[in-house]
């Protein structure tokens, strides 16, 4: 690492300490020239991902979104904070580890309704209205009935 006193390219590492969430490390630096201390971080470089909407448009991903849409679905519901974030986590790591560039939003989508499935099922029923797009009351009750016999499978 180059020191930013005196330009020698070598320098030791006194100190490595994550910062954050551990994405990033912090790094004490000693040049071995002049021997002044710098500080330098260490910061994962990630390709961004892009969600490829219904419409074809691409947006890139943003978890916030999806948090949101869990959160208005578990609006009134017993269901803890801690909860929707490690859901949100597991989709973020999903689609993270993927090492795809781009992700189609109904697979988003079919990840969060199975987490909600999951986790509450009349905020599943809600975010399933949404996301699906019902038409009318008949569909509604199709899928309500369907989601029902599904559960005494279980």
């Amino acid at each position: 690492m180059k020191c930013v006193y005196c330009g020698h390219i070598e320098s030791k590492v006194l100190d490595s300490r994550t910062v954050g969430e551990g994405n990033s490390i912090r790094r004490r630096r000693e040049c071995l020239n002049c021997g002044r201390r710098f500080t330098t971080y260490e910061v994962i470089e990630t390709a961004p991902i892009l969600v490829i909407k219904n419409d074809g448009t691409r947006q890139p991903f943003d978890p916030m979104k999806i948090k949101t849409g869990i959160i208005k679905a578990c609006e009134k519901r017993p269901v803890p904070m801690s909860e929707i974030d490690k859901l949100v986590n597991g989709i973020e790591k999903y689609v993270l580890n993927s090492l795809e560039q781009e992700i189609p939003s109904a697979r988003l989508g079919e990840l969060v309704m199975k987490g909600l499935k999951e986790l509450d099922q009349v905020a599943y029923i809600r975010f399933a209205s949404v996301y699906r797009q019902f038409r009318d009351v008949t569909t509604f009750i199709d899928f309500i009935n369907g989601f029902e016999k599904m559960i005494k499978d279980d």
